[in-house]
């Protein structure tokens, strides 16, 4: 009898004790909300409690904590109410890698109404050479971040690296306290950023592929309010590995609330520093890919270029394909045209834009109509890289193949001496219902550089066009012009430096 109740006080033991969920409040493991008493410890002590009773909620109630970095654990909900802020500290020996950090966590998320501050300007750390984020997600999994305000990050806002499955809603970033305040930095699969509103120093919504090893992909971004005074939708610089399945939609992209940090007014042709660089930008310069990428429904003012599209060779040659970009209205503030540019050898691949609407600034003059683009296949890649201005006023695209525009207006706010298209060893392309402001006398619509099998189809024009196009190059063959309206073109082409007239077919066109 007694070996048989040892026995059973054995097995006893070695079931496991399972914990109830604990919901804690901060003050009752002594934070101060004073916004002078350094909180971290106590704040910190009341998510490990949480943790190690089964998870649950942490409160955060209205006040302002002072704290260096906060470590979040798997099972955790870090909940600031309405009027409570976590205020980073000026110790920056003291931080991680942010004021708030998820390292390999799972299951948690941070909510409620109330802010993270990273409490603004500091220099690089002497002995890490690095600045804090506000808020920093690594290698997590099921993480939602919904209502709170992230402002004053003294380097990138938001970064989600090498994460799985992460939903991020209705945030408010303001970050113009340093240089390179990005606002929301996306590394990571199965990424959701809807309804958040932001407003920031460097690049807004970038999604970046540091590690050659890890795509991402996999991202949603829907119903953002996005200001930058760099680019607000971008995808890289970095690029090592790539992205691939990214929908992008429903987004008003306005002029940024400060410009400190630029003056891009110095810049010839740029009305105002507070200007975003770029609506849209896409670039894939480091070896990595970018393929199966969706973006629509956008409306962008307040910028300098709504699009910009580059595969260079900065750390290797990748591939840039398959990009649909459609239902796209915006008014630019400078000479710097959208573009769509490869490199010699290294094509973009498989591209439609259709249903667009680009208001341009106008005032090229012929000087700029003639000028002569660099290649530039190993610069950083930015709007600006080819100069103030592009020899077209509404798109320049060169090194692309198979390419599809579809109902494109490109309208004039000044006069303009560049046409509006200009193509240079693009093959494959098709261009179907597109207007363009008036042309200078003399000047064409479109110009070809050394392009193959080209169609264009349903044009028309309601004023007078003395030149619609400009076949230039030995290569050039294979132009189609179909059933388009002529009535109003004095011109339809001129051949020049080898280009001969057989390259031009016209087929069904109406003329006067």
């Amino acid at each position: 009898m007694k070996n048989k109740f040892k026995r059973l006080l054995l097995l006893l033991l070695m079931i496991p004790i399972r914990t109830e969920a604990k919901d804690v409040n901060i003050l009752d493991f002594g934070a101060v909300p004073d916004g002078k008493t350094m909180s971290t410890d106590f704040i910190q002590k009341a998510i490990d409690y949480c943790a190690a009773t089964g998870g649950g909620t942490v409160t955060v109630p209205n006040g302002t904590y002072l704290t260096n970095t906060i470590y979040l654990k798997s099972n955790i909900d870090f909940h600031l109410q309405k009027n409570a802020v976590i205020l980073g500290s000026t110790l920056v020996k003291e931080f991680g890698n942010a004021v708030v950090e998820g390292d390999n966590i799972e299951n948690s998320s941070v909510t409620g109404e109330g802010v993270i501050n990273g409490q603004g300007f500091m220099e690089y750390y002497p002995e890490t050479g690095k600045r804090h984020y506000d808020l920093f997600l690594y290698m997590c999994r099921n993480i939602k971040v919904t209502n709170i305000t992230l402002i004053n990050s003294p380097s990138w806002t938001f970064r989600i690296l090498e994460c799985n499955g992460v939903i991020v809603q209705g945030i408010r970033i303001n970050s113009y306290a340093n240089v390179n305040n990005d606002g929301i930095d996306i590394d990571g699969k199965n990424v959701v950023i809807t309804g958040c509103i932001i407003d920031s120093e460097d690049d807004a919504i970038c999604l970046k592929s540091d590690d050659p090893k890890f795509l991402v992909e996999n991202v949603t971004v829907s119903n953002c309010v996005i200001s930058s005074i760099c680019n607000a939708i971008k995808f890289g610089t970095s690029s090592r590995c790539g992205f691939k399945n990214v929908s992008i939609s429903n987004c008003v992209i306005r002029k940024p609330s400060e410009g400190n940090s630029y003056h891009w007014s110095k810049i010839q042709g740029v009305s105002s520093d507070t200007t975003v660089i770029s609506g849209i930008s896409l670039e894939i310069v480091d070896g990595g890919i970018m393929d199966q990428i969706v973006i629509s429904n956008i409306s962008m003012t307040g910028i300098q270029t709504p699009l910009f599209i580059r595969l260079g060779n900065r750390n290797g040659i990748g591939t840039l394909k398959n990009v649909i970009i459609s239902n796209i209205i915006a008014k630019n503030e400078s000479m710097i045209t959208s573009s769509i540019t490869g490199i010699p050898g290294s094509y973009v691949e498989n591209v439609i834009v259709k249903d667009i609407i680009f208001n341009c600034i106008g005032n090229g003059s012929m000087k700029e109509a003639a000028a002569s683009v660099p290649e530039k296949e190993k610069n950083y890649p930015e709007n600006r890289m080819f100069g103030y201005s592009l020899p077209a006023y509404g798109l320049y695209v060169r090194h692309v193949n198979d390419l599809i525009l579809e109902n494109i207006h490109f309208n004039l706010i000044n006069p303009d001496a560049r046409p509006a298209f200009v193509f240079d060893d693009c093959h494959n392309i098709k261009i179907n219902g597109f207007y363009a402001g008036s042309q200078m006398e003399g000047q064409p619509l479109l110009r070809l550089i050394q392009s193959t099998n080209v169609t264009l189809t349903g044009y028309y024009s309601t004023y007078p066009v003395a030149l619609l196009l400009h076949c230039e190059g030995e290569k050039s063959s294979n132009i189609k012009l179909l059933d388009n309206d002529f009535a109003n073109v004095k011109k339809i082409a001129i051949f020049s430096e080898g280009c001969k007239t057989k390259a031009v077919r016209e087929l069904n066109n109406f003329h006067k």
